[in-house]
């Protein structure tokens, strides 16, 4: 660096400023950061942050009727839904036009499914009017020819669906996923019969919480026992614990299937042992129970971990100090040991409660109808109702749901608190 004095500019030994040559060194720096981590960046964009947001777009999404029908989108701006009568020829002229394109392109069977979803039989008016569309007299008049296709374009019913879901966007995944539809008079919850969605999103909860809390009761004791032997002893008893890791998930699925049935081992060891009788065999299978016993013990090793790193942290000389300041085994445990591992007990919490709350093939292959969770729903949507915008609006909500419960157990026990080791 050259030779300054008082108010002149330090420079480099090239003669360039030291303020930029700081600044252009420190940008450099930043990015060669950058590009090391962009990698990790982009995978991050690709398989995580796009498929929420396209998981977003989807749940309110709505284009296929404008793109579909848009001159009829565009006819019906000026019939009022609630006047009780279906439009003018005008707009029936509309619709005419676009079923003779629809028809050409094979894109109103696809409206027709997408609108079903609202009101049952729309998709056969649509199938059905299609067939017919070539042998309407292209002079009028309209209304007449189409509800001679189909009565149900004389219904105001029909047309107060195609009204509503006109938009590009509707929130009528949403008001589906909560159990809810609009009507002429607002929004209304659905016949009793018909809620669904909200029940399964209380039992998902339910189920989760349960979980959750019989993996903390059986695996507390466990990372107690790992943490408290000998090196070599606890990492020998290790391997049983990660050995379900090593074995597919349909495999020990389909083991508990076979245990906890009715002619299953368990209840079999039951009546032998005599503590049931061969006519009063447990079901345990196909229902909640199933559901529980058999992802916790699937989700079990996801508790015991955190717990184990955290608490093979804890010096023991900390429990050996209060028993010789008189506290017995159990004050010592309660007052001292206990509480630096609830830090393990958060990690694994919240792990296995993340976990459980988004599985669906378990829940499938022992829940039966009174064990599923509202994921099985979603996975229905996805690969066989094909109802992606009802699918993408629950997966919203399990979502949000997921998020509040982080938001309130952050709160009440703080996130800082949470370690895992």
């Amino acid at each position: 660096m050259s030779d300054t004095t008082a108010g002149e500019v330090l420079t480099t030994q090239d003669g360039k400023p030291l303020k930029a040559a700081l600044a252009t060194a420190l940008r450099r720096e930043k990015m060669r950061s950058l590009a090391l981590i962009a990698p990790l960046l982009i995978f991050v964009l690709i398989t995580f942050v796009a498929p929420i947001a396209d998981m977003l777009f989807r749940s309110v999404e709505n284009g296929i009727m404008a793109d579909t029908l848009p001159r009829t989108v565009i006819a019906l701006q000026d019939w009022d839904p609630e006047s009780g009568n279906v439009p003018d020829e005008a707009v029936f002229a509309a619709l005419y036009g676009d079923m003779v394109v629809a028809v050409e392109e094979k894109t109103h069977t696809r409206l027709g499914s997408r609108l079903n979803y609202e009101q049952s039989g729309i998709s056969s008016l649509f199938r059905k009017t299609g067939r017919r569309i070539k042998r309407m007299d292209e002079a009028g008049p309209f209304m007449e020819q189409f509800v001679k296709a189909d009565k149900k374009w004389g219904q105001v019913e029909t047309w107060q669906v195609l009204k509503q879901f006109s938009p590009r966007y509707t929130d009528g995944y949403f008001l589906n996923s909560v159990d809810a539809h609009r009507t002429a008079e607002g929004i209304e919850l659905k016949p009793a019969d018909e809620r669904i969605y909200m029940f399964l999103f209380g039992r998902t909860l339910f189920l989760s919480i349960m979980i959750t809390i019989s993996c903390l009761l059986l695996g507390y004791p466990i990372a107690f026992l790992l943490a408290s032997l000998p090196l070599r002893t606890s990492n020998l008893l290790m391997i049983l614990v990660l050995l379900p890791f090593w074995t597919s998930l349909l495999v020990r699925t389909s083991a508990w299937k076979v245990l906890l049935q009715q002619q299953g081992v368990i209840n079999d060891f039951l009546v032998w042992i005599g503590i049931v009788g061969d006519a009063n065999r447990l079901v345990m299978i196909n229902n909640q129970t199933g559901t529980i016993i058999a992802m916790t013990h699937i989700l079990l090793p996801f508790m015991i971990l955190p717990l184990f790193s955290v608490m093979k942290t804890i010096s023991p000389t900390y429990v050996r100090a209060a028993k010789s300041l008189g506290a017995n085994d159990w004050i010592a445990f309660w007052r001292v040991y206990f509480p630096q591992s609830v830090p393990g007990i958060g990690a694994g919490a919240v792990l296995v409660f993340i976990l459980s709350i988004g599985y669906y093939i378990t829940p499938e292959l022992v829940g039966g109808t009174s064990g599923i969770f509202i994921s099985n729903r979603i996975a229905y949507h996805i690969s066989s109702s094909l109802n992606w915008g009802l699918a993408a609006a629950l997966g919203t909500l399990l979502l949000v749901a997921v998020l509040v419960l982080f938001v309130v157990y952050d709160r009440i026990v703080g996130i800082d608190n949470v370690k895992l080791g």
